[in-house]
């Protein structure tokens, strides 16, 4: 009888392995939630969310995007030494960050006026280390379909984070606790995914000079396009919530912080987790066929009925939910949920297949996308900070949604090898 119930097809037990990871982490953080509103301020997440828009705007080109890189070749030693370029180049960008630090730390203080910043930009190096390390070690394990690693290295982070930020949090007032908590909590996650690799001897010891530079320059793309795509795409959201706390307040940031991880927690739970194996299934589809367009309609099609119901009612009761769940001082949070959940709901479908472009190798493509998001995401900013937040939070939604349901049709038709508008 339990035998029936399993999913048949390898793409739906692979999601289900991930998503089953996923789902015990997300529902730690989600239980927390309520208590971690109660112990820590809105400013303190504003601080938070200060510090989390700098690391990962750093740490989206730690690998100089190499990592993506890992699961193109047929050879796993090709992919092992891929593996080696893209920790060279994390920690040669993290050391490079760690002297910009220590020469400039009062002017960039000063540049994102907030002084509770200030002890913490020493972290922000090890943070861009730990999640470039968190990039290859993931892609790497993802080629090797180690899919219970990946999802135990999930809870695992999940649980170091939530211990962290209770424990520091009852006991010491600021944003200590969820900073310290991320830092750590991305460190044994690593750990526990560095344990696959290390078990092969043989594979790493495959790594050499030649190949690397080799492989470098074969996939120089990667750097070249796809690193400041991602770079404009994590500009776009990471730097406008610094422009949101230096055009409205630290505790707008916060509030808006708190919507993010709620809203965000779909494509964390589902959306990572189909997005993995897509990228594995995808790239399987597009070596065989030269398309990849059944699994791109067949995961969008997937998309659409898990997350249509879930954003649908959840734009209804938000705003009452955010006052009961995290306590009424936050129900200005719900408001602004309310607004931006149909670009979460787009956003949701669009970056869980944005690997075609990838995987059809037209970075390019992903470059002048996100070149259009960033520049759209701060002209808006910048030209209605002085609007209530609430108004700018309308027409940044409607405008950003547009962007992405038309990067949607294209990735469709990339998927179809039909899209050859800037073709390299």
């Amino acid at each position: 009888m339990l035998t029936k119930l399993k999913p048949r097809s390898e793409f739906s037990r692979n999601v289900l392995t991930l998503m089953t990871g996923t789902t015990i982490a997300q529902a730690i953080p989600i239980a927390i939630s309520p208590i971690l509103t109660r112990i820590y301020t809105p400013e303190d997440f504003g601080v938070f969310a200060l510090f989390v828009a700098i690391t990962a705007i750093f740490g989206s080109i730690a690998n100089g995007r190499y990592e993506l890189a890992i699961m193109l070749p047929k050879k796993d030693e090709d992919a092992i030494n891929i593996f080696a370029l893209g920790f060279i180049i994390t920690t040669s960008i993290s050391l490079v960050l760690l002297i910009l630090v220590i020469v400039f730390h009062d002017y960039f203080l000063s540049l994102l006026n907030n002084k509770e910043i200030g002890l913490w930009l020493y972290f922000v190096p090890i943070t861009v280390f730990f999640t470039g390390v968190w990039n290859i070690l993931n892609y790497f394990n993802n080629r090797k379909k180690r899919y219970k690693g990946i999802a135990k290295a999930i809870v695992i982070k999940s649980v170091i984070l939530a211990i962290v930020q209770l424990s520091v949090g009852f006991i010491k007032q600021g944003a200590a606790g969820l900073i310290s908590g991320q830092i750590l909590s991305q460190m044994f996650a690593n750990m526990q995914l560095l344990k696959n690799i290390l078990k092969d001897k043989i594979l790493i010891s495959k790594i050499s000079k030649v190949k690397i530079v080799a492989l470098a320059k074969r996939y120089k793309d990667f750097p070249k396009y796809s690193m400041w795509a991602i770079l404009a795409n994590t500009l776009s959201q990471h730097l406008t919530n610094i422009l949101i706390s230096t055009f409205y307040s630290v505790a707008t940031l916060g509030f808006y912080s708190l919507v993010q991880r709620v809203l965000g927690m779909p494509s964390s739970l589902i959306g990572s987790s189909i997005g993995q194996v897509f990228f594995q299934q995808a790239t399987k589809e597009k070596q065989q066929t030269g398309k990849a367009v059944k699994t791109f309609n067949a995961t969008v099609k997937k998309l659409i009925i898990i997350g249509l119901p879930a954003f649908g009612i959840l734009f209804f009761i938000v705003e009452d939910l955010f006052a009961f769940v995290f306590g009424e001082d936050w129900r200005i949070a719900g408001v602004y949920a309310q607004i931006v959940i149909p670009l979460f709901f787009i956003r949701f479908i669009i970056a869980t297949v944005s690997a075609i472009d990838t995987i059809m190798e037209r970075q390019n493509i992903f470059l002048v996308f996100n070149v259009i998001l960033l520049a759209v995401s701060i002209l808006l900013i910048l030209t209605l900070s002085e609007r209530l937040f609430e108004v700018f939070l309308a027409i940044f939604s409607t405008c950003i949604s547009l962007i992405y349901l038309l990067y949607g049709y294209i990735l469709f038709k990339m998927s179809n090898n039909e899209f050859n508008i800037w073709r390299k």
